[in-house]
C-alpha cells in the first residue's frame, strides 16, 4: 500500500472514531442534562430530548407538556419524591438503519406511599443529526411490538438493551 493510501485511510478511521466518540460523550451529557431536568421537574428539557414520534403519539409537545404535568402533580399530591436520577454510562454507538443508537443506563430513586423505590432502566438513545442532540425513549417501552411499530417503524438493533430491575422496600417511620 503506498503512503497516500495509508494516509487516507488512517485520517477515515481517525475521523470516524473520533465523531462516534465525541457522540458518545454528547450522549452522556445529554443523558445527565435529561436526568437532572427529570430531578428538577423541568419538563420542557425532557421534552426536547424526548423522541419527536413519542411526542406526536401524546397529541405534540405542548399537550405532552400538559400531560406530564398533571401526571406529577398528582403523584406528588400523593406523596411522591424523586430522590435521585443518575446517569451510569452509555453503550457503544452503532449506526442502524440510518441512525446512530445507544443505550443509556441510568438509576433512579423515589419514594412514594412508605416505600422507596429503586431502579436500574435503560433508555434507547438516537441521535439527532438535524440540531446535534440526542433523543431518548424508555427502553422497555420496545417490547410493546404495535407501540414500537407507532413510533419506530420496522424497527431494528443490534444493541443489547437488558430488562430494568425494580426494587421497592419499604420505609420505616
Amino acid at each position: 500500500m503506498n503512503k497516500l493510501k495509508r494516509l487516507v485511510l488512517f485520517v477515515s478511521i481517525a475521523t470516524s472514531l473520533s465523531v462516534v466518540s465525541q457522540t458518545k460523550a454528547d450522549a452522556l451529557k445529554d443523558a445527565k442534562i435529561t436526568s437532572t431536568a427529570t430531578l428538577e421537574m423541568d419538563y420542557k428539557t425532557v421534552l426536547k430530548h424526548t423522541l419527536p414520534s413519542v411526542l406526536d403519539m401524546m397529541g405534540g409537545k405542548d399537550a405532552a407538556l400538559k400531560v406530564i404535568e398533571a401526571t406529577f402533580e398528582g403523584m406528588k399530591a400523593q406523596g411522591f419524591v424523586f430522590e435521585k436520577a443518575d446517569i451510569i454510562g452509555v453503550s457503544e454507538i452503532v449506526k442502524e438503519q440510518g441512525q446512530f443508537r445507544c443505550v443509556v443506563e441510568g438509576y433512579n430513586q423515589m419514594v412514594m406511599s412508605n416505600q422507596r423505590i429503586s431502579s436500574k432502566s435503560y433508555l434507547l438513545g438516537i441521535y439527532n443529526e438535524t440540531d446535534n442532540y440526542w433523543w431518548f425513549i424508555e427502553a422497555k417501552q420496545l417490547q410493546n411490538d404495535a407501540l414500537t411499530q407507532q413510533i419506530l417503524p420496522d424497527f431494528k438493533t443490534s444493541l443489547e438493551i437488558p430488562e430494568d430491575d425494580l426494587k421497592m422496600e419499604p420505609i420505616d417511620d
